[in-house]
């Protein structure tokens, strides 16, 4: 397979200044399209002259483009620039429990091709071979002219895949063999591009701050509902992983129960994911199971069912809120998940019900909101990795930790 990513890898001859401030430049221009220069150099502080051969460069390197003249009653038109969706390509692999996907995404976190595996439990070479098969396609996706503009691929997967092996029913040997596999140079090798690894929830955030939150907020708890439930802190504008990669991994939180023995807890994630909605499916209809793992389904025909596991869910997340924002006050939460859009806004109405019955005395006042990249906000979180890394200031996310090991 053919390298990637030559014409974008530059920086070595230039000053990290130069760099910082392209990045910099950049951001501002993603999260607020169609600036005039005069606009960006208000906003970064820089001088004209300065702005003006910044955005020179960025246009050479094809990762900008111009609008059109915009006419006001005075003075010069003003020349909207925007990120140019061609200027950069990125590879995002999300590894499931069940299913794995690889998406091929443009500068502006658009997805262009994706592939997709599913199976009973990961297999680590199933998954390196399915990486190997699969690269050639949705390299061959892109006009040929574009593919030396790729420039890596992000991993976008829980951390200690193989804790999990009773919950998918896998035989031990075969979870076993995650424990001292290296995704990282693993799926490097087999992609032959640069390999960024990030736990799922922390790079779901990241897809959200890069490519989402149109509300702009700059401190929030990222809480995203799948297979288990996970999530991500973003502070000061910034994804903040932690010193294991695992901050805001939400699962474990411990909830105590609604019963006379007080000395009882169990983990968050028992009520509020899909698994345990998969649960309370099985119990009473087996057949519809599926109904929550197809992307294309109404869950609304789950009745009852829905409408006990979102009572369940938000009496748990409205306790586990509660406990975040006594260590930091968020002024906002940001609620996503894999599931349809009308799902994430009955729970989210649900647990603002439930805050409201929790004294939260001495706590700031929380706003919660709908994230807006659903299923996609992991594979997503991956191929921003890359983007992170290249071409924004918050590159620390994208190099990520390595998967504890025992």
């Amino acid at each position: 397979m053919e390298s990637f990513g030559q014409n974008l890898r530059r920086g070595t001859n230039q000053s990290g200044g130069r760099i910082y401030n392209e990045r910099l430049v950049l951001s501002i221009v993603r999260h607020q399209d169609g600036l005039p220069k005069a606009e960006i150099a208000k906003l970064t502080g820089l001088s004209a002259q300065t702005i003006s051969v910044i955005m020179q460069q960025l246009e050479a390197d094809y990762l900008i483009i111009k609008g059109e003249p915009q006419r006001g009653k005075v003075g010069q038109p003003r020349v909207p620039f925007s990120l140019n969706p061609d200027g950069a390509f990125s590879i995002g692999l999300k590894i499931g429990r069940h299913r794995s996907e690889l998406a091929l995404m443009d500068f502006v976190g658009r997805i262009r091709e994706t592939k997709q595996i599913s199976y009973p439990y990961p297999v680590t070479t199933d998954l390196i071979n399915f990486v190997r098969e699969t690269m050639p396609q949705l390299v061959a996706s892109l006009p040929r002219e574009l593919r030396s503009r790729l420039v890596g691929i992000g991993i976008a997967t829980p951390f200690e895949l193989w804790s999990w092996g009773h919950e998918v029913g896998a035989p031990k040997d075969i979870m076993d063999a995650w424990i001292d596999f290296d995704i990282k140079q693993e799926v490097s090798d087999a992609s032959k591009l640069p390999a960024y690894l990030q736990n799922d929830g922390t790079a779901a955030c990241a897809a959200e701050l890069t490519f989402g939150n149109p509300q702009q907020h700059n401190n929030y708890l990222y809480i995203y509902i799948g297979y288990f439930i996970g999530g991500g802190i973003v502070l000061n504008g910034s994804v903040f992983e932690g010193p294991s990669g695992n901050a805001g991994a939400l699962g474990p939180m411990p909830i105590r129960n609604q019963d006379n023995d007080h000395s009882k807890s169990r983990q968050l994630l028992h009520n509020t994911s899909k698994i345990s909605l998969q649960r309370l499916i099985a119990e009473s209809n087996p057949e519809r199971v599926n109904i929550i793992w197809d992307d294309n389904s109404d869950w609304s025909e789950l009745g009852e069912i829905l409408t006990l596991w979102i009572d369940k869910l938000s009496t748990d997340l409205a306790c586990a809120i509660v406990t975040a924002i006594s260590v930091i006050d968020f002024p906002a939460i940001v609620l996503d998940g894999d599931m349809p859009s009308s799902v994430r806004q009955q729970i989210i109405q649900a647990v603002e019900q439930k805050l409201k019955k929790i004294d939260q005395q001495g706590l700031s006042p929380v706003y919660l909101s709908e994230g807006t990249l659903g299923k996609d906000a992991r594979v997503l979180g991956g191929a921003s990795l890359p983007v992170l890394a290249n071409f924004t200031r918050d590159r620390d996310v994208a190099f990520g930790v390595k998967p504890h090991s025992h």
